[in-house]
């Protein structure tokens, strides 16, 4: 069967893989293809699916950069529907003669646009409607046979169409939650513009995936990095299904895990048929970053030493290739393509070391969000406890300890996860939240105990509500809530004194600390 499907052209911009997922949300199946894909290409796609349009998404660049990504004006000559987001709304502007330049303001965040012309992508609107704005630059003007469809008071063309071919340039991400009707416009873009039928669905992702596993390992071996999460879990169980048992996977204890996670995780695992093999390094681990302040090199440590022992035990295991859970926000966060930027590093990503052992590093889950990963997780038929758990960095507590790693800061942070996941689950708000979690500032401050005066750490709350992590916002949790954690913390931990509440949203945020 060919699916119908649009192809996102990538920018660099970090919702790009947000756009090919919402695409998919809507039941149409979605890739993504670098800007520079050649006209060639395009066509032997086409052949494989039944293309009906195309996105290019945003980026950091600006059209007038000397490097900046440009695409092959050849693909415009298709036919098909294009519709250009952000720095795409800026290129096709710019391709067609329009002007475009920097902004006298430039607008990060919620902004209010002004619906002129509610047709096309912005049928069924209101004549107001709040978006997700991200830019330096904006369109000025367009040329005669394009029109404007709509305007904010810092930016003249926030909309347009060609008046008779069916492009059209948003300057606004729709992708992303904070616009509100942004589902609304996509799939106008899909059903109306595109003529799309939605006929692909998430099962047929699976078998890709395990069909992909099998043709990467061949007839070899292979080990998987478990944490437990629901990532490695989830490419566990595809690898498992792939591979049978040449899959090893080898869940590693370095020390910053929360409190039980190696009982948890053994414990789960044993009701599968899978080899698991258990491995203490904290001592390691904990010796690697004596004295590492920066949280990138954190990261990268962490990353080489996973190697490294992920290394020894596929030498134990006779296996010659490593399957890892990445997923797409690891992977954009790290700044692994050419136009994107880097924000942090993620220890299975851009923390690898240049140099490792393995013939290839697979990573059957690579395009995919979390939430996605869960919905393949009941597929799957995996239990709740791994289907609902809430993301847990691969470098755990040290990256939620800021500052110097020593054992004591480590235990104060995994003390007070502790209680803030009890706290949290008695209060009935698990579900409602992505995240929620402590994190150990490398800050002191004084307090009062036993009418006492005291000198000690400060510990951060942080939670929040997404759907995909790329965008995120500060929960808003009941002051009681609040209250009975910071007592908790204060009387059960004697090393802190103050407990603060992160109300920063992402962005301009992450949503971990380092």
């Amino acid at each position: 069967m060919r699916y119908d499907a649009v192809l996102v052209l990538d920018f660099g911009g970090q919702y790009c893989h947000l756009i090919g997922r919402r695409i998919r949300e809507q039941g149409v199946y979605s890739e993504i293809l670098p800007h520079n894909i050649k006209t060639e290409d395009f066509k032997l796609l086409n052949e494989k699916f039944d293309v009906k349009g195309l996105i290019l998404s945003g980026g950091p660049a600006s059209v007038y950069d000397a490097n900046a990504p440009k695409v092959d004006v050849k693909i415009f000559d298709f036919g098909l529907p294009v519709l250009g987001l952000c720095y795409g709304h800026q290129l096709i502007a710019h391709l067609a003669g329009g002007k475009v330049g920097p902004a006298k303001r430039r607008e990060y965040g919620v902004a209010y646009v002004t619906i002129d012309k509610p047709v096309g992508v912005l049928k069924g609107l209101n004549r107001m409607e709040k978006v997700w704005m991200s830019h330096s630059d904006i369109v000025f003007s367009v040329p005669p046979e394009f029109e404007v469809l709509a305007c904010t008071e810092n930016c003249p063309v926030a909309a347009f169409r060609h008046k008779e071919k069916p492009i059209y340039g948003l300057q606004w991400h729709p992708e992303v939650v904070h616009t509100e009707k942004g589902i609304q416009m996509l799939r106008n873009f899909l059903f109306e513009v595109c003529q799309c039928k939605a006929n692909w669905r998430m099962e047929d992702l699976i078998g890709r995936m395990i069909e992909e596993v099998k043709a990467e390992v061949g007839e070899g071996k292979a080990i998987i990095a478990l944490s437990g999460g629901i990532d490695s879990s989830v490419a566990t169980v595809v690898a498992a299904k792939a591979i049978g048992d040449r899959l090893t996977a080898v869940f590693v204890d370095h020390g910053f895990m929360r409190e039980k996670e190696p009982e948890f995780v053994k414990n789960i695992f044993k009701r599968f048929k899978i080899n698991l093999v258990m491995v203490n390094a904290k001592e390691r681990f904990l010796k690697r970053l004596k004295g590492v302040v920066d949280p990138e090199r954190k990261r990268k440590i962490i990353g080489e030493e996973f190697i490294r022992v992920f290394e020894e035990e596929a030498e134990k295991a006779g296996a010659e290739y490593l399957i890892q859970g990445t997923i797409y926000p690891d992977r954009i966060e790290s700044g692994f393509r050419k136009f994107s930027d880097k924000i942090k590093t993620h220890h299975n990503v851009a923390g690898l070391p240049t140099r490792i052992k393995f013939k290839k590093i697979v990573e059957p889950l690579r395009d995919l969000y979390k939430d996605e990963v869960r919905k393949v997780a009941k597929v799957l038929g995996l239990p709740e406890e791994i289907v609902f758990r809430q993301p847990f960095p691969g470098p755990g507590l040290a990256v939620r300890v800021a500052g110097e790693l020593t054992e004591k800061k480590v235990e104060i942070a995994r003390k007070a996860d502790k209680i803030i996941r009890e706290e949290i689950e008695k209060s009935g708000l698990k579900r409602k939240l992505w995240q929620y979690f402590a994190v150990l500032t490398d800050t002191k401050a004084t307090g009062v105990k036993g009418d006492a005066r005291t000198y000690g750490y400060v510990v951060a709350i942080r939670a929040v509500e997404s759907r995909e992590a790329m965008t995120a916002s500060f929960a808003r949790i009941p002051y009681r809530v609040l209250e009975k954690i910071s007592t908790r913390i204060t009387n059960e931990i004697p090393e802190v004194v103050r407990v603060v509440y992160d109300i920063t949203h992402k962005p301009p945020a992450t949503i971990e600390w380092e």
